[in-house]
């Protein structure tokens, strides 16, 4: 957490409140965790996006902030009491908030990655054109990794993390260990299809916001696709693919708890 429709539900709340604002100061006590930010001091925001699991603020003077939130971060319209970031525009001051504190600030010059490698080698947008089922094959097929861990590498498709990994595995009829090479042409057209699929109806949901709350859209309101979930964090519960009799279980893959249906999800 955040993955992808985390940070893209916070980028369409924020983006009005930013688009042509001069940002006029960004304070923090964390220059070595938020990088060279005096530099978006006196930037117009030109426009927004997001790569992945990063949101791009993109300046005037061929400046970009570019922003992870890591495991808890992400921004509120009021003060908080994790508050890492403050944001002062002229008729509005955003918060960037962060309990744990893994996320990160960088500003750069336009596409300079370099201290950013994930985001320079990063796959194709989940959402896009870009993601074709021809290049997603090819990318699993090269590969004899676990497909849960193909999946949170960010190289064959971006920005799907933990949660939307085992939903659309689970959506898909795939266990998490296969290796990736192994698995059969419809077996890889029903994840291409399972992942667009889960992440479309994860961005209309608003995100997910788990037991911790640690994630909540900028308002304070929490995002709503937990209330879908079919594998992730349903430990012991009934499969609810109809028709089987399973129950979720967790194991961990890749050093990351995974749940998954053993009946209907078989390795």
């Amino acid at each position: 957490m955040p993955e992808l429709p985390e940070v893209e539900t916070t980028r369409r709340i924020l983006e009005p409140y930013l688009l042509g604002q001069r940002i006029q100061k960004l304070l923090h006590n964390d220059p070595a965790r938020y990088r060279r930010t005096e530099l978006a001091e006196g930037r117009k925001v030109l426009g927004t996006s997001r790569r992945g699991k990063y949101l791009i603020l993109h300046l005037d003077k061929k400046l970009e902030a570019v922003i992870h939130l890591g495991m808890t971060g992400g921004f509120r319209f009021e003060p908080h009491r994790h508050t890492r970031v403050t944001l002062h525009l002229p008729n509005q001051t955003l918060y960037y908030t962060d309990p744990r504190r893994f996320g990160k600030w960088w500003i750069v010059q336009v596409g300079d990655y370099r201290e950013i490698g994930l985001l320079a080698r990063m796959g194709p947008e989940p959402l896009s054109p870009d993601f074709t089922l021809a290049r997603f094959k090819q990318s699993l097929l090269s590969t004899q990794r676990k497909i849960k861990e193909v999946l949170l590498a960010q190289e064959a498709v971006a920005g799907v993390g933990n949660i939307y990994a085992d939903e659309s595995l689970w959506l898909s009829k795939i266990h998490p260990e296969r290796p990736a090479a192994l698995l059969s042409g419809p077996e890889i057209r029903r994840l291409y299809q399972a992942i667009r699929e889960v992440m479309h109806r994860a961005v209309e949901a608003g995100g997910s916001t788990l037991s911790d709350e640690s994630y909540q859209q900028p308002s304070g309101e929490p995002g709503y696709f937990q209330f879908h979930h079919n594998a992730y964090d349903r430990t012991g519960q009934p499969c609810k693919r109809k028709g089987c009799s399973g129950k979720i279980v967790k194991m961990v893959v890749g050093g990351r708890g995974t749940h998954f249906c053993p009946l209907c999800q078989r390795i």
